[in-house]
């Protein structure tokens, strides 16, 4: 019998988006898979993502991820033409799509990427339920960052 290979750890997350955690209050996070085509996969083990300006979106009873860039690799195959800010249809069950719908029809609620990350070699999107942060609320955020150090 073969033995699993060893988990390195800190290398199973692939992107964070740093900038939501600073502009937004993160009230609930759900884990979604993505649906993703051959070459983004191969962009992802790579490490060529960027979810720093994306949302979620949900229509039609489907929640769908914008603004994520996956950077294809130059070795990708030349036959598939290849969109890297395509639309990313998000992997929910209905119990979690009707939570969001319900959070995002209130006032000032929105839906972001948090991290992107590997589980159990299934690539999966963190997301968050988010309201937008004021400028005195950011200020008080560094201040209190300052003050642990």
């Amino acid at each position: 019998m073969t033995k699993k290979k060893a988990h390195k750890p800190g290398s199973a997350t692939i992107a964070l988006n740093k900038r939501a955690r600073h502009e937004y209050f993160i009230e609930e996070e759900f884990e979604a898979g993505l649906a993703l085509q051959g070459w983004e996969v191969k962009s992802l083990r790579a490490g060529k993502a960027n979810i720093g300006d994306s949302y979620v979106i949900l229509k039609d009873g489907e929640a769908w991820l914008f603004g994520a860039n996956f950077t294809p690799m130059a070795v990708a195959s030349t036959h598939v033409v290849c969109d890297p800010t395509r639309t990313r249809k998000l992997l929910l069950n209905q119990r979690e799509l009707d939570s969001l719908y319900g959070r995002i029809n209130r006032e000032g609620y929105t839906v972001v990427a948090l991290s992107l990350y590997w589980k159990n070699a299934w690539c999966k999107v963190k997301i968050g339920v988010a309201k937008g942060k004021k400028q005195h609320d950011k200020r008080s955020d560094l201040k209190e960052r300052e003050w642990q150090l």
